[in-house]
């Protein structure tokens, strides 16, 4: 009998191959895009019709446009009260959602199958015919006004808001909040809103995906009747600005004294989700600071113990996105912590990553797909990134591949041509009295302090 040696980790096993469920592709008459995956495990379906307008169209002058627009979408209908709304949904046994992001808006819903007709009508009617009340309007504001100010406490946010700021500056919509800031939220009203949406909520600029136990033709039975009367109309181009050249490497310092801890972000502009090297940029960033093994947390927790836990992510949006390296690390580690991103940036781009590690990487991705698989849910949101992307129908049974095929080279060249330390924006939420010395002794960029934000800088901004 063979005895388990517990000293080494076991190797992992092969990948399984991962084929995505045949999307049956319909073109409505409104002009609308209908995409239908079959998955009878269960007497339940999932849907989104989703805008392709999101937080990308807002100008920072009126951030948080989208995200307010999304989040009223359910608070009130021409022929519904919000009430209505939630009675109903609780009725039918569904959870309707309406949220923006930075790409779209969408309204969803999951459901049992034989509710599914009301469902949709429900879905359709939130999404189409808003009633955008001054009451619900004003409700909304306030609400997330008492949001922003609560932000003020949050570390995390402060960080994070600061380093768009930094990496976009106060022209570009990614360097608000999605959310937006005092200002911008108090100069949104009813006319902004309703204007966003009319502009943008047409069928050329939309899809639906409805994934889970359903026919495609009874699908299209049952929708084109409730979407008779939408109009198709050329919406605004909303795009977003380029980038000017980046600058040299600066430490801003948001300044909280006495805080016993730091909020580190470090990193600048990065690509969007049709960059050509997605796949080697997925397995490099996996290897850096993606996974609990990676670099920075081997680093930072497991190797000093500045941190519970340290890593880094591109947000791949369809206008680009941010990459960032974050941590929490307490405050008399902030320069050292600081120096171990950077260096950690650099000498990614300078020596090919071992076979290891390399490995490592590429089965944490492809072994970890079926798990985005396993719900009604999970494949909706594969497809409609699919849509949103346009990716094509069938690019995830070639994720595994994709995935398996990046070589060593291929993460050497992409750390060279997306990781840019020289360059690179760095944030640190703290106590700038304890950390700054230790930064500036860093001797990789100036040190910036800037001022906490107060309650009395939101309402000098909303002014």
């Amino acid at each position: 009998m063979s005895v388990l040696d517990r000293s080494r980790i076991p190797p992992a096993g092969p990948p399984p191959r991962v084929t995505l469920p045949h999307i049956e592709r319909r073109s409505l008459a409104s002009g609308l895009t209908l995409l239908v995956v079959e998955k009878r495990e269960l007497p339940v379906v999932d849907v989104a019709l989703v805008t392709r307008s999101g937080a990308h169209a807002d100008p920072p002058a009126l951030a948080g446009r989208a995200h307010l627009a999304a989040d009223l979408l359910d608070e009130g209908t021409e022929t519904r009260s919000a009430l209505q709304i939630a009675e109903e949904a609780d009725l039918l046994g569904a959870t309707l959602h309406a949220r923006a992001t930075w790409d779209d808006t969408e309204v969803g819903l999951h459901v049992l199958t034989p509710r599914l007709g009301p469902a949709l009508e429900l879905l359709i009617d939130v999404a189409l015919h808003p009633a955008y009340a001054d009451e619900e309007v004003e409700r909304k504001r306030k609400e997330r006004l008492a949001a922003i100010l609560q932000e003020q406490d949050e570390p995390r946010v402060v960080a994070s808001n600061e380093f768009a700021r930094v990496v976009y500056g106060a022209a570009h919509p990614f360097g608000a909040p999605i959310g937006g800031t005092a200002g911008s939220v108090r100069a949104l009203d009813r006319t902004e809103l309703v204007r966003f949406r009319a502009a943008r909520q047409r069928p050329r600029n939309a899809y639906m995906v409805v994934v889970g136990d359903v026919d495609a033709d009874e699908v299209v039975r049952a929708i084109e009747p409730m979407l008779a009367d939408w109009q198709d109309a050329d919406v605004p181009a909303d795009e977003v600005p380029a980038q000017g050249p980046p600058a040299p490497t600066t430490i801003h310092v948001v300044d909280r004294p006495g805080a016993p801890q730091s909020e580190l972000r470090v990193g600048h502009s990065g690509p969007s989700r049709g960059a050509p090297d997605y796949f080697p940029l997925l397995v490099l960033n996996t290897i850096f600071g993606g996974a609990f093994t990676s670099r920075l947390n081997s680093r930072l927790r497991e190797e000093k113990g500045f941190t519970y836990g340290a890593g880094s992510s591109f947000a791949f949006r369809r206008h680009g996105g941010p990459f960032v390296a974050s941590s929490a690390v307490f405050t008399g580690a902030s320069a050292e912590a600081v120096g171990i991103v950077l260096h950690e940036m650099q000498r990614i781009r300078e020596e090919r990553v071992s076979e290891d590690e390399l490995e490592r990487a590429k089965s944490y991705l492809s072994l970890g797909l079926p798990r985005r698989l396993e719900t009604t849910a999970d494949v909706l949101r594969i497809v409609s990134e699919q849509e949103l992307h346009g990716l094509g129908d069938r690019y995830y049974d070639e994720y595994v591949e994709r995935v398996r095929a990046v070589s060593a080279a291929d993460v050497l060249d992409a750390a060279q041509r997306r990781f840019d330390p020289a360059h690179a924006a760095v944030v640190v939420a703290g106590d700038h009295g304890a950390i700054a010395k230790p930064l500036e002794a860093l001797g990789v960029g100036a040190v910036v302090r800037k001022p906490w934000p107060t309650d009395t800088d939101s309402n000098r901004t909303a002014s």
